[in-house]
């Protein structure tokens, strides 16, 4: 008897120990910050926290979202798949039918599953809130506070938030920092209530997304800073600081409650800028599918796995979150569906050479001229789709979906982003065999994706 009691508590013991071991995960995102906004990344935006995270970690310089605009690329990272694969072909207007389906297999369903608590802060993006579409209370988070899209009026005193299911009303202050807030008192509560379970916390913020609002003393910090800015430029510069200044928040609290060590940081933005500053030498911006779309900051933190201050000009890409955080937390990644993304830890632990792709990285959106990028090693190959001249409204209409699903690479542009960054020299004439395994592989990988990807039904030709 007394055999069995002692091996009974031997193994409580081992589960205790191993649950106090497995690390939480932070996943703390940027809604159309550049690849160049903070500190660390050459930006005269002072950003002292968030540079401290790069410092403290690792810093990718060849980070890319998994889309050109917010709901896909949200789709992307809580999936590991291409976000077309998904059904979610844009961001979602106000009463937009597309979701992020119940169907699909969440990082927050998969940790939650193994013992995480999880919460998300911010905005979601991924389906109206007050409606019968997926909540975040269907993707895995046992907590939220969001908003389906940007915050309203701006990012002071938004009114539009939900809290699990119920409208808060006005909340007020700035949304970055009423987010932190709250996810401070869900972090103090959670350890109080479960000390001995890790966590899962997605931190979405709305900035620095359109409605800018920045407290006026860093605008004006900004305007005598650089006299040669706009009103409009230093408020973006605030807005910045605004959110690093969150982000120092965030950190003191993990700090506070011994949990900072323990937690797996990972920092990025949802897709590229629309400021010329904030892409600094890159083609395109938000939507296009040239590196200014898509190329974004990406800062891992990680102490006991990763080296400090290490850099990495490896090409990694939001879908590779959710199998790098599976093979993290030792769980196998779902086997009954197709993943587009790779665990990115021998990265993370300085093992580069450890490191495999098994399928190149691509970029989709219907929207736009051109409509398509597959990014393998240091070449890109840049395309139209075959309906590339027909109009193309904001919002998806009836007769876009089928065009979308039956759509067809065509009009190849091939550049070495090793030696022309910007995407100025197209060498797809020079390079006609490597441009034709591309388009090959494009051709497969594109078709593939349409015909996994929703056929969303539409009751008539326009959502309002």
């Amino acid at each position: 008897m007394k055999s069995i009691i002692a091996i009974s508590l031997f193994l409580i013991l081992l589960l205790t120990a191993t649950a106090k071991d497995r690390p939480n995960f932070l996943l703390i995102l940027l809604d159309d910050a550049g690849w160049t906004d903070f500190g660390c990344y050459e930006s005269r935006i002072q950003t002292p926290h968030i540079d401290r995270l790069a410092a403290e970690g690792i810093r990718f310089t060849d980070c890319h979202a998994a889309a050109t605009n917010c709901s896909p690329a949200r789709a992307g990272l809580l999936t590991g798949r291409i976000p077309a694969r998904t059904g979610v072909y844009s961001y979602l207007p106000r009463n937009h039918f597309m979701h992020l389906r119940d169907e699909e297999i969440t990082v927050a369903e998969i940790l939650r599953e193994q013992g995480y608590r999880t919460g998300h802060f911010g905005k979601w993006h991924l389906s109206r809130l007050e409606s019968e579409q997926p909540a975040p209370a269907d993707q895995g988070f046992e907590y939220s506070l969001g908003t389906d899209n940007n915050a309203a009026p701006s990012h002071l005193d938004p009114v539009n938030f939900v809290r699990n299911g119920r409208p808060t009303g006005k909340i007020e202050g700035y949304s970055c920092q009423i987010v932190v807030e709250e996810t401070a008192e869900w972090l103090q509560r959670i350890q109080r209530e479960t000390p001995e379970k890790p966590f899962f916390a997605c931190v979405w913020f709305h900035e620095p997304h359109t409605p800018i609002a920045s407290p006026p003393e860093l605008v004006e910090k900004y305007r005598r800073l650089f006299p040669e800015l706009n009103r409009k430029q230093a408020t973006y510069h605030a807005n910045i600081e605004n959110v690093d200044r969150a982000v120092g928040k965030l950190m003191t609290q993990l700090k506070s409650s011994d949990a900072l060590d323990r937690t797996v940081v990972f920092l990025t933005s949802d897709n590229g800028p629309l400021n010329q500053f904030s892409r600094q030498g890159l083609k395109g911006q938000k939507s296009n599918i040239w590196e200014g779309g898509h190329r974004v900051p990406g800062i891992f933190r990680w102490p006991g796995a990763i080296t400090s201050g290490s850099q990495s000009a490896v090409t990694i890409s939001g879908v590779d979150y959710l199998p790098t955080v599976c093979e993290i937390a030792g769980i196998d990644p779902p086997r009954n569906r197709k993943l587009d993304g790779a665990s990115i830890l021998p990265l993370l632990k300085g093992e580069p050479e450890r490191f495999r792709r098994t399928q190149p990285l691509y970029w989709f959106f219907y929207r736009v001229n051109p409509s398509l990028a597959l990014r393998s090693d240091q070449w890109v190959l840049i395309a139209d789709t075959d309906d590339a001249q027909r109009s193309k409204t904001h919002q998806m209409k009836r007769e876009d979906l089928p065009r979308i699903r039956n759509s067809v690479p065509t009009n190849y542009r091939l550049f070495n982003l090793a030696d022309d960054l910007a995407q100025q020299f197209d060498l797809a004439s020079e390079r006609p065999e490597l441009t034709r395994q591309l388009g090959a592989s494009l051709t497969r990988l594109h078709a593939g994706v349409l015909k996994e990807g929703t056929a969303w039904s539409l009751p008539d030709n326009s959502v309002r």
